[in-house]
């Protein structure tokens, strides 16, 4: 059983907040972990890298010399790999690094993950986030009244607030999220997670995993 204090977005104490970890997960796995977020890694790369073979460097294909009696080593054309400008032997093409690990492996880290952050006393929990219109240096004075100024920060609502994202979004280093889009390594990634008790209470009662938590980016 953890206690977290729930903060107002003044920095002030309000109340506190118990939830069991254990809850969210039995145990915390830490190469479930690692295989999942290489998995959204390897997801996010573009796997554009190309290089060229010698088939397809310019250049004729005419022996540079003929094969005896000169006293050089024997060559082909200018468009082989041991000479400058030529291809190259073993040739890197675009490919798809993408994979899908099992949906139920991929919902466990996100909650392991979780459980990691709150078990390390990485999760700070605000009262509530109000924002009646997008204004960067209310959620700049938020941050640094509950001493996350300058770290790298996941804001976690319990539902879509377009408010709070645009609010948040021209912020280095800040991240906001609604809970049933977290996955495992959008919650290792930043030093600390501020989630409000609305999100807090979709963690505890499970509600916040979907079908989006398993999806690659």
């Amino acid at each position: 059983m953890a206690t977290l204090t729930i903060y107002s977005e003044t920095g002030s104490e309000v109340g506190q907040y118990e939830i069991d970890t254990e809850q969210i997960a039995a145990r915390i796995s830490k190469q479930l972990l690692h295989d999942v977020v290489v998995m959204y890694q390897a997801n996010k790369r573009q796997g554009s890298h190309n290089t060229r073979t010698r088939g397809q460097v310019s250049g004729t294909t005419k022996k540079m010399y003929r094969q005896k009696g000169t006293g050089n080593a024997r060559a082909g054309s200018k468009r082989t790999n041991v000479r400058r400008g030529g291809g190259v032997a073993r040739t890197i093409k675009p490919r798809d690094y993408s994979y899908r690990l099992p949906k139920k492996a991929i919902r466990l880290a996100t909650r392991m993950a979780i459980r990691s952050k709150i078990d390390d006393g990485q999760v700070v929990v605000v009262d509530t986030l109000g924002f009646g219109e997008p204004k960067t240096s209310k959620m700049v004075s938020i941050l640094k009244a509950l001493g996350l100024d300058g770290k790298t920060t996941l804001v976690a609502t319990a539902d879509q607030d377009n408010m709070v994202y645009k609010s948040g979004r021209n912020i280095e280093g800040v991240s906001v999220f609604p809970v049933r889009e977290l996955n495992a390594l959008s919650v290792l990634a930043p030093n600390q997670l501020l989630v409000t008790k609305a999100a807090m209470d979709r963690i505890k009662d499970g509600s916040f995993a979907s079908p989006m938590t398993a999806d690659a980016e």
